[in-house]
């Protein structure tokens, strides 16, 4: 069953809409409120968002800011609002797709199925390790469990190398010399204090799981 979340205050459009992808394995959670939809993608797990722009505390496009500040889920536009700029600014700010309404829920099923398809290849072909960590060199970002994660260059760099080598030793000095942006003559304490640093901002998303591991005289691993 794909789960999906639909931020959209038309509560008959979207009992629709519910209803009728629930015949194609697709489950609905519907919410009219943008920090409503906030507080879904924390507290549970989408595969996909459809968002409406036009919702009565906060305009779509600036929700679809707050969301890419802290997560990677595909997201659907469905806006009645026929400005060409919407759609540009909306494909720009990370949008997948835009949908204009009114439109046939079987285009929205298509086109759901269309871009997840999408991203299980791309996710793949960028890194993707795990559903756990997802990374993308050129960005210079990390996602953990769907959430963007706050890093300098140099704990990128560290964490980054981790992923690569998961369940595999990385020895300290390899994340010195392997990083550009740490000083080649940095003290291997240092590595220590920013591994430090990394396993709080993994903490803070997920405490139950310790996700790197010392490795006693040698280094780290990141374990799966």
């Amino acid at each position: 069953m794909i789960k999906v979340l639909m931020v959209e205050d038309d509560l008959e459009l979207a009992d629709i809409i519910t209803r009728y992808l629930a015949s194609y394995d697709i489950e609905v959670n519907s919410v009219d409120s943008a920090y409503m939809g906030l507080s879904m993608l924390d507290t549970h797990e989408y595969e996909l968002l459809i968002l409406d722009l036009t919702l009565p505390d906060m305009d779509g496009l600036e929700l679809l800011n707050k969301i890419r500040e802290k997560s990677s889920i595909p997201v659907i536009i469905s806006s009645a609002r026929d400005d060409i700029l919407d759609k540009v600014i909306g494909l720009e700010r990370g949008a997948d797709d835009y949908l204009p309404k009114p439109y046939n829920p079987r285009e929205l099923e298509a086109r759901i199925k269309s871009i997840l398809r999408r991203s299980v290849g791309n996710t793949n072909s960028n890194k993707k390790t795990e559903a756990t960590f997802i990374y993308d060199e050129t960005k210079a970002q990390i996602f953990f469990k769907n959430k963007l994660l706050d890093l300098t260059m140099a704990e990128f760099d560290i964490l980054a190398l981790l992923i690569q080598k998961q369940n595999g030793v990385v020895s300290r000095e390899d994340m010195i010399y392997s990083s550009d942006h740490i000083d080649d003559d940095s003290g291997l304490k240092n590595i220590d204090v920013m591994i430090s640093r990394i396993r709080q901002k993994l903490h803070k998303i997920d405490p139950s799981v310790k996700y790197i591991k010392s490795i006693r005289s040698i280094g780290y691993m990141l374990i799966s």
